[in-house]
């Protein structure tokens, strides 16, 4: 009696004996690292720039090891010795390596090859343990008013010309100044411009045979227009995070014009950096015609290499811009050149059609437009080095193919240089266009201090939690607590290793839900074994009353535990960044103190007291009532 069958004890080693195996990679802490990568996902990193890193990092006296070349060329990692000589490490190789590579901070995983191997890694720490990166970004503001008059200009002008009023526009700051020949045909602008924007204040100005109407923008409209290039950075933030399959990340607003970043357990913090700051859009202009002004039209670059020097000139007026696209992905057309096809939204599909339709046999050309950066060095009166990030707006034309039919809502681009660039920005038309450029003002991991700090007091906590319920335990219950105390050990194990092999991350409400299972875990025992104290107490034998105990404890311990589980699920469903952390540790610790409760105290129960005779059972408190018993039997 009381005996399970081999194979049920075979399940149970080989359960445990798992958990430990991926369980294992959490005792290898991370190196510091740096990692870098080009600015252009096209950029490939060779031995020359490896060399060039590793000089400027001798020179500076910060020690490294481990470096490696990954992605086949597209990074490369340098392990520090000092965590303390991150920062300074990442400005001397930004500095050395200039504005064509980025240099972000890294942590290493140093998890040996016989459990990678086996696909088992460590699990990943949140922002307020350890492992992750923080990214602080500026919403460029003026970008975004000087973005949004140009579109007051290029609209006024479209509505002015649709109605035949004749006259010259221009931008004078936050001003749209209009000129005409006859009073007439202001008064006849100004309707128009009244209907279209009336948000605007206008001014009629006279002047010497010149009548001039300003259109001014007011302050409390320029507050809108910031507030929603902020508002729509952040969406697209979002975006791109979540195309970057991070975790339990934090996107949020800070101030008027910030954004925060969070981004834990990220293994490829570069590409993280170049995909969030990448500030690239499309607009599709008519390429100008011949005899047009050239007020009217601007010249642009081919972006090719194979097409370099070689001009179009577009019309100034944007038919779309990547703002208007649904949906891209990455493709090759039938010569296999890099593609991406383009799924427009109902607005941007019925403005292409238009514009496609009226000009066949005309060519179209797609602009890219790229925000890139110049590092300046510099030093100031008290002789410090000021770094300064200057802005650049790089505008080149990818394509400009004859338009045989109307365009709809779909379509496709060519005219990339790889597959790689190809991807990269189908990723940021599907994410969305940044409504402003931003720029990084801060970005670091989460100091050692406060990440030690928390994992020490958490480690603690559950350290003091476990020695607690151990002695508890062993004191009240003998042998049987004994037997619940290993299967709690093993449910520690298989629970760590069961979030890393899901990938879930570990937070400091993640460690509470640990010290919460462990708790949960115990009294599964206590219910069992009170029960078998209580029939012990009825007279039964100690072998019936351990059988019974297990089975009536059995509907409790799984109707307590099923509660608690749809409860943690709902957390999952509607909490966000730690609250989902908590959920899912409460959610896997549910499941495998059960295991550990139900099958693995059962089963070192079995192994003490299974398939002998059994006078008294030690079990604190009954073992006397037992021994009487047992003597008055006999």
């Amino acid at each position: 009696m009381n005996r399970y069958p081999l194979w049920k004890n075979l399940l149970i080693l080989t359960v445990v004996a798992c958990g430990i195996y991926y369980a294992a990679p959490n005792l290898y802490a991370p190196d510091p690292a740096l990692q870098i990568a080009g600015a252009s996902s096209a950029q490939q990193i060779d031995e020359r720039i490896m060399r060039r890193a590793e000089e400027a990092l001798t020179d500076a006296g910060i020690g490294f090891f481990g470096e490696t070349l990954q992605a086949q060329g597209k990074s490369a990692l340098l392990r520090l010795s000092d965590r303390e000589q991150q920062l300074r490490a990442q400005a001397v190789l930004a500095r050395e390596l200039g504005d064509g590579f980025i240099v972000a901070l890294n942590l290493a995983p140093t998890t040996p090859d016989w459990l990678v191997q086996g696909g088992a890694s460590p699990m990943k720490l949140g922002l307020d343990l350890s492992g992750g990166v923080h990214f602080k970004l500026e919403v460029d503001v003026e970008a975004a008013t000087e973005r949004k008059m140009g579109q007051y200009e290029t609209a006024i002008k479209k509505r002015l010309r649709e109605e035949r009023i004749r006259g010259r526009l221009s931008l004078d700051g936050r001003r749209v100044v209009m000129q005409f020949r006859s009073e007439e045909d202001r008064e006849a602008a100004r309707r128009e411009v009244v209907d279209l924007y009336p948000e605007l204040f206008l001014d009629r100005v006279d002047g010497d045979d010149i009548w001039a109407l300003h259109a001014d923008v007011t302050d409390q409209t320029i507050k809108e227009v910031i507030d929603y290039a902020v508002a729509q950075n952040l969406t697209t933030m979002r975006n791109r995070v979540n195309e970057l399959g991070v975790s339990e990340p934090l996107v949020q607003r800070q101030g008027q014009n910030r954004i925060v970043v969070e981004l834990p357990g990220i293994q490829d913090t570069a590409e993280a950096k170049r995909i969030l700051g990448k500030v690239a859009n499309l607009q599709f202009r008519l390429v100008a015609e011949a005899n047009a002004p050239v007020s009217e039209r601007q010249k642009f670059e081919y972006r090719s290499p194979d097409r370099g020097g070689i001009t179009e000139w577009l019309e100034r007026d944007v038919i779309i811009t990547g703002e208007s696209v649904s949906n891209a992905q990455a493709g090759f057309d039938q010569n296999g050149q890099p593609k991406v096809l383009i799924s427009l939204d109902g607005e941007g599909g019925m403005l292409m059609s238009r514009a496609t339709r009226a000009n066949i046999k005309r060519r179209m050309g797609v602009l890219f437009i790229e925000r890139k950066y110049k590092t300046r060095y510099e030093l100031n009166e008290a002789g410090e080095e000021v770094v300064t990030r200057i802005p650049l707006d790089e505008k080149k034309l990818l394509t400009a193919p004859v338009i045989q039919s109307a365009l709809g809502a779909q379509f496709q681009i060519t005219g990339l240089d790889n597959p790689a660039e190809a991807s990269e920005l189908a990723l940021m038309l599907r994410a969305g266009a940044l409504a402003a450029p931003i720029t990084f003002v801060e970005e670091r991991t989460v100091g050692p201090s406060l990440g030690a700090e928390n994992i020490e007091l958490g480690m603690k906590s559950v350290q003091v939690g476990l020695a607690l319920v151990v002695l508890f335990m062993a004191a009240y219950y003998r042998v049987f607590g004994v037997a619940a105390v290993l299967a709690l050990s093993a449910n520690l194990v298989l629970l760590v290793g069961i979030m890393s092999v899901l990938g879930a991350t570990l937070t400091l409400p993640g460690i509470a839900g640990i010290v919460l299972t462990v708790g949960m875990a115990v009294d599964a025992n206590v219910l069992i074994f009170s029960r078998i104290r209580e029939e012990i107490k009825k007279g039964s034998s100690p072998q019936t009353a351990i059988d019974t105990g297990f089975d009536r404890a059995l509907v409790t311990i799984v109707d307590a535990n099923i509660t608690t589980l749809i409860v943690a699920i709902i957390l999952y469903a509607i909490g966000t960044g730690p609250i989902k952390g908590f959920a899912v540790t409460l959610s896997v610790g549910i499941m495998t103190s059960m295991f550990s409760a139900i099958m693995g105290t059962r089963a070192l129960v079995n192994l003490i007291y299974g398939g002998r005779r059994v006078k008294a059972l030690s079990i604190g408190g009954v073992a006397r009532v037992a021994d009487e018993q047992a003597g008055a039997s006999a």
